[in-house]
């Protein structure tokens, strides 16, 4: 199945970016981060649900906080560690309201940095205790697992490690889960569902210097579930598909008729629309 993220149309509310999205001919939809609060976002959510017939599933960063913050499931900093619990048992009950019957949340940092440093250059600070991090992770997926109670299938995603980023931290990677190693070395922590990000990974792999294509075809048969996109390969850039990208040709070989495949293009609504029948097209050659 094909879902598309809200975080592909511009839009201060999840309304507006689910109308956009339903209007556009689109039914499997991912709330993802991107929006503003507001106090009827929930009503909003079923009403256009019931309207256009849709399909849901809540991802990482939703529903928005009231007050923005970074969400660390690793952070060794007690308020952060718990909103970032908080927002994720609020994921996972809304979830359960919408329908949606998969959660994925991002593998946590060894930093805590500012919501206007997320997917930009992050200023340097010191990385803290690895094992104490890893060890906070692992309480924290316990919890919201007990949250889950079986109804939810809880997924980790793969982090995105910049070339900017690789620069300002001198290659020291401050985020888990960036790569095959960063994923053996959380399933020894705890026993999760991969959410594999290609365009995460590929950036990742040239800051780490390893092959991408190596990394993928280790990760891609342990998950199915996978969200889309291209770049330049130096930075995460939610980018259109393209028939000869490396990105698609990652999958070839791999059987997603029964998993999930989510466009994450963050450009014109064409090109979103573009990058999903290239995806569709590749699911019905696989399937001749």
């Amino acid at each position: 199945m094909i879902f598309v993220s809200t975080g592909c149309v511009k839009a201060k509310k999840i309304k507006d970016a689910i109308s956009q999205l339903a209007k556009a001919g689109f039914k499997n939809i991912e709330l993802s981060g991107g929006t503003k609060y507001y106090t009827d976002y929930e009503n909003d959510l079923l009403r256009l649900q019931g309207k256009y017939d849709l399909n849901y599933q809540v991802h990482n960063y939703f529903p928005p906080p009231t007050k923005p913050f970074v969400l660390n499931l690793a952070s060794l900093n007690n308020d952060i560690y718990q909103q970032s619990i908080q927002l994720c048992k609020n994921a996972i009950k809304l979830s359960k309201k919408l329908g949606g019957k998969r959660y994925g949340v991002h593998a946590g940092f060894l930093i805590d940095f500012k919501p206007k440093e997320a997917g930009a250059k992050i200023n340097h600070r010191n990385l803290v205790d690895r094992n104490e991090a890893l060890a906070r992770f692992t309480d924290a997926w316990k919890e919201i697992g007990d949250e889950a109670d079986g109804d939810v299938t809880l997924y980790v995603e793969n982090n995105v490690f910049s070339s900017t980023n690789a620069k300002t931290f001198s290659g020291n990677n401050p985020f888990l889960l960036s790569d095959y190693q960063g994923y053996l070395e959380l399933k020894e922590q705890v026993n999760f569902n991969l959410l594999l990000d290609l365009a995460h990974l590929k950036v990742s792999a040239n800051s780490l210097k390893l092959d991408f294509v190596s990394e993928a075809r280790k990760l891609l048969p342990l998950t199915n579930y996978v969200h889309l996109s291209d770049n330049d390969g130096f930075h995460d850039q939610n980018k259109k598909l393209e028939y000869d990208s490396n990105i698609l040709n990652c999958l070839k070989g791999f059987d997603f008729q029964d998993g999930t495949l989510v466009i994450e293009v963050y450009e014109d609504l064409e090109l979103v629309k573009s990058s999903f029948e290239i995806v569709q097209n590749y699911l019905r050659d696989i399937d001749k």
